[in-house]
């Protein structure tokens, strides 16, 4: 190849959508494109070419014009133009070399030859945002780790004939089946239903710890309060329940009848740092210097679910139960020290961790529901719970909330009564102010405790914000305060300050203003849910939100959340603190285009939520 077309073929590697071709194609793409200049003030498109073309812009910039002669859109260095190998669009606008330009010109209709070769590079003249999202989510489960840990289901890895016994064997005969067959763990049936199972834990403690006669049944020791899975649970949720319930042993069922068993050790094949193995680590610790050692694993196992290309919203899930496990046996410790608590109370999270949306790098939001009972001398007891509990997970990597949103703050450690005083005073006289902080409180989730203390407030609490217009009409106006980091020409807004120079910030700019969106529509339907897509999911349910839009939010908080958790991933394996600062240049120009799409779909609810902000004020 020439030198000259040489250096063409290395510049079309590395722009969007000519990325996603062969080498080959690339190669004979180079000898079909056609060179042309503009000087500054020339027309865009050239009026001297008499054929359509895919216009891509090495270098200068073109200002593009609507119909109306309205500036849209500027055209900049690596940028391409392709209305007019689109079939569906609509686009009559012209354009003006705002600067002296270099076009790189390729015939639509070999484009169109490419198309029929690449889907992926098909994709890229989809007009939907909304399809174009989908592809690109779709693209990341079909990546070479399409079959990865988290996309498995638990059929593929659980034991094919279930061990089991009937409920009248003797523990000393079941004990004997579990080391012939080489299990820790046995399921027991009784007339072809699954009524326990038996496992290693179950004999030492309950039989050989306490000298229980081996000759007895097996049901005398089992475990009765069973939790199965179905053959098609995915891995990412058969983990997620064997965190959340600190158990190591599973059976897989259809319907009622047993297929399998999958235990932790089958996980741990699969993926090196083991959530469950951690959450039974939690469990077992009897110090806030072990749970300390316990939680520095949670960097490493967001690593690992990033790297099985696990979904966002799994990877919140993981972490999170994490975090409740970590929080719960902070609580146990503190009551250990303190003695038993004088009255009820319910220890509940805010925030991420209350959607059940956190990553391993979290500061933390809590609150102290406290049964009507209290006396004003038992506030030094939970004064001291919270602080126990605080400092503890403080200690374990969770900073203080900067805007002191904690059980340690005393006005967020309140009897019931309170804090029914509290949500009527937000939703009946809401303030700007007030509603940026109380927000995090209209997130809340039962950690450890009375959960029904909670239960009761947020039924009370829904049942005013439904379908109230004025307090809505606060929350839309907090949620428009944070808008996406993209300008009117769909360029991405940068930070500018010395210590996250050039980057967008991610959480608060990406992630954060659909999270108000969900939240706003959750409220303004008294949903009970927290977490950020179910609430999406539901408004569409509700009729208050269309399929669309429910869709394409869902679409974008996954794939703004997983770039951040990628972003996070590479800054743990580089050995470095993980942020929320991302710097495009570090995107594929095919991320940066999907993210491009996703600010706007966020940008394009605001945009709806204002406007119906403003027809509810002029009613």
């Amino acid at each position: 190849m020439e030198i000259e077309l040489q250096e063409i073929y290395d510049y079309l590697s590395m722009q969007v959508p000519f990325i996603t071709l062969t080498e080959a194609s690339r190669k004979t793409l180079v000898n079909m494109i056609v060179i042309h200049y503009l000087r500054r003030g020339q027309a865009f498109p050239p009026s001297d070419i008499d054929q359509n073309y895919l216009y891509l812009l090495r270098s200068g910039a073109i200002d593009l014009r609507d119909a109306d002669g309205n500036l849209f859109e500027k055209m900049n260095e690596g940028e391409t133009y392709s209305s007019a190998c689109v079939a569906e669009s609509d686009d009559g606008g012209h354009g003006i070399a705002s600067e002296d330009s270099l076009l790189y010109m390729i015939p639509c209709k070999v484009i169109q030859s490419l198309q029929d070769e690449s889907p992926d590079f098909h994709q890229y003249f989809i007009t939907s945002v909304h399809q174009r999202l989908k592809y690109a989510l779709e693209c990341r489960q079909r990546s070479e780790d399409a079959q990865s840990f988290m996309q498995l289901s638990v059929s593929d890895i659980a034991s094919r004939t279930p061990i089991s016994v009937s409920s009248d064997t003797s523990i000393a005969n079941a004990a004997k089946h579990m080391t012939h067959e080489n299990v820790s763990s046995i399921l027991v049936m009784q007339d072809e239903q699954l009524v326990g199972i038996m496992s290693d834990h179950d004999l030492r403690s309950r039989c050989v710890a306490t000298g229980l006669n081996t000759e007895l049944p097996v049901s005398k020791i089992m475990t009765t309060e069973l939790i199965s899975v179905s053959d098609n649970t995915s891995l990412a949720d058969t983990l997620l329940t064997m965190t959340r319930h600190q158990i190591h042993h599973l059976p897989v069922v259809i319907g009622n009848r047993p297929t399998g068993m999958v235990s932790v050790t089958d996980l741990i094949h699969q993926l090196g740092a083991n959530p469950a193995f951690i959450a039974t680590d939690i469990e077992k610790a009897n110090s806030v210097e072990r749970l300390v050692q316990v939680s520095r694993y949670l960097p490493e196992l967001q690593l690992q679910l990033a790297m099985a290309n696990s979904t966002a919203v799994q990877i919140g899930e993981v972490i999170t139960a994490i975090t409740d496990a970590l929080t719960r046996r902070l609580l146990v410790f503190a009551e250990r020290t303190l003695g038993p608590p004088p009255v009820p109370y319910v220890w509940l999270a805010g925030g991420s961790q209350g959607r059940n949306e956190q990553t391993s790098h979290s500061d933390q939001d809590n609150a102290l529901f406290i049964s009507d009972d209290m006396r004003p001398e038992h506030d030094a007891y939970f004064a001291a719970l919270a602080k126990s509990v605080s400092d503890g997970l403080d200690a374990c990597g969770y900073i203080y909330c900067p805007g002191n949103a904690m059980a340690t703050n005393d006005r967020w450690r309140q009897p019931v009564r309170v804090w029914r005083k509290y949500f009527r005073k937000w939703i009946e006289q809401p303030e700007k102010k007030s509603l940026m902080l109380s927000s995090i409180f209209f997130d809340l989730r039962p950690v450890y405790g009375e959960a029904q203390l909670y239960e009761e407030v947020q039924r009370d609490m829904l049942s005013m914000t439904r379908s109230n217009g004025i307090f809505i009409a606060f929350m839309v106006s907090n949620a428009l305060s944070r808008r996406p980091p993209v300008g009117f020409f769909r360029n991405f807004v940068l930070i500018h300050d010395q210590e996250h120079d050039h980057t967008l910030d991610i959480k608060h700019r990406g992630i954060i203003p659909i999270v108000d969106i969900a939240r706003v529509y959750a409220l303004s339907e008294g949903l009970t849910a927290c977490n950020s897509t179910e609430r999406l999911r539901l408004a569409y349910e509700s009729g208050s939100m269309s399929q669309e839009m429910s869709e394409n939010l869902i679409d974008s908080l996954e794939y703004i959340s997983s770039l951040r958790i990628q972003h996070q991933a590479q800054q743990i394996r580089d050995g470095m603190q993980a942020d929320n600062y991302i710097d495009p240049k570090t995107l594929s120009g095919l991320e940066r285009g999907h993210l491009k799409d996703a600010f706007m779909i966020i940008k394009d609810m605001q945009e709806v939520l204002e406007s119906r902000h403003q027809a509810t004020r002029m009613q």
